[in-house]
């Protein structure tokens, strides 16, 4: 009886398998890397390969900081989204598995179910359904069993056409498994194979930072590379104002507030929480360098705290730019609607994307010294209308 039923799945396989073969997409069981991921790739590719040409021509200590810098920030937002992506095909894998657990059960009880009908029907004879009919001893039974026969007839279709899908599925389900397996262990890989490399530039960099540190003509260059980071971070701005997307931004915002029932940024000054936890060590404005004994001009203000401590969105509002700039190192930027943003800059270990709702009080980030010769801390700005605000005068009162 098992080889009468291994027989009649062998032939329903078949045929199933056949008759969808070219409805299949096999694009959706091979999941491919995001294209946050390939972007990222690319950048730091790019970004090696402009090194590389560099490495022939005479470079300052400072410069070589401010490479190492990018690199170190583009390849920890790498490893940032590989653990993601390995996170989500973790989920994926186990999701399949329950599923493909219950389908199999599920076609191990219709094959029993089945093959027991196989067996009754062998052991027992069984007349053709026209005989049956014709065996009848009255009108009113030959209406009964050509009732009853159809009904009968209906059950084993329908639980052939059961089994017919239960193998699809399981068939479809462990090939996905598979192919989702592969790609947990390819982004595992490729994780670790990142993660060596950003240890590695972490170990250059500290080595360079120890040179700068005690070289006050590499230290005077290294603050021009800050210099040229406030024009970078002036022009970014100015094309997020000029952005066409930003009418959009503005609806989305303004739905949000309404939805969470918060006020608009221009109406709370002076009522704002801090982005982070820890004490200003760089106020707004111009700053005098005793040990350069040069004033610069500060764009925001600089919060000292535990390296790897929270970074906060100080308010809702819309991601619009995740980025290195030069002597700010990786960047963050929000819209808040009716013309303000906010800055968030020497961060690590980002917790969101470009485009997406961040509400008040979300974790953004973590303190980090990208682009930072002075430790971890936070660089943090408000702009309002195309102008430079001054933080505290915005966020609460300590």
């Amino acid at each position: 009886m098992k080889l009468i039923f291994k027989t009649i799945l062998f032939v329903l396989l078949i045929s199933s398998v056949f008759a969808q073969t070219g409805k299949r997409n096999y694009d959706n069981e091979l999941r491919h890397q995001n294209k946050a991921i390939n972007a990222l790739k690319d950048e730091i590719g790019q970004l090696r390969l402009k090194l590389k040409k560099a490495e022939s021509k005479e470079r300052s200590t400072a410069s070589r900081i401010s490479s190492l810098d990018e690199d170190i920030a583009l390849t920890s937002r790498l490893v940032q989204s590989l653990k993601r992506e390995e996170e989500k095909t973790r989920n994926r894998i186990f999701q399949l598995k329950e599923s493909l657990l219950k389908n199999e059960t599920e076609l191990d009880n219709l094959r029993i179910r089945y093959e027991e009908r196989v067996v009754n029907s062998y052991l027992k004879g069984r007349l053709t359904d026209l005989e049956r009919v014709f065996s009848s001893t009255t009108w009113r039974q030959a209406m009964y069993r050509t009732q009853y026969l159809k009904i009968i007839t209906d059950i084993e279709k329908k639980m052939t056409k059961q089994i017919e899908k239960l193998l699809i599925q399981v068939s479809q389900q462990k090939l996905e498994l598979e192919a989702t397996l592969r790609e947990n262990l390819n982004l595992k890989r490729d994780k670790e194979k990142q993660m060596i490399a950003y240890q590695n530039m972490r170990i250059t960099r500290e080595q360079e930072l120890n040179r700068i540190r005690t070289d006050k003509k590499s230290l005077a260059i290294y603050m021009n590379e800050k210099e040229a980071g406030i024009g970078q971070l002036e022009s970014i701005i100015k094309n997020v104002l000029e952005d066409k997307a930003r009418f959009e931004r503005e609806e989305r915002i303004r739905q949000q507030q309404e939805a969470l029932k918060v006020k608009s940024f221009k109406s709370l000054k002076g009522q704002i929480s801090w982005p982070a936890k820890g004490r200003i060590i760089a106020k707004f404005g111009r700053q005098w360098n005793p040990k350069l004994k040069t004033t610069t001009e500060n764009p925001g203000i600089d919060i000292k705290g535990q390296p790897g401590s929270a970074i906060r969105s100080i308010m809702g509002g819309i991601v619009t730019t995740i980025t290195y700039i030069r002597g700010y190192g990786t960047t963050i930027i929000i819209d808040h609607g009716g013309g303000f943003y906010t800055v968030y800059s020497h961060v690590t270990n980002i917790q969101t994307s470009v485009d997406s709702e961040v509400r008040n009080g979300d974790v953004i980030a973590y303190m980090g010294d990208s682009g930072s010769i002075n430790g971890a801390k936070l660089h943090f700005e408000i702009w309002g209308k195309g102008q430079k605000l001054d933080p505290e005068k915005w966020l609460t009162k300590k």
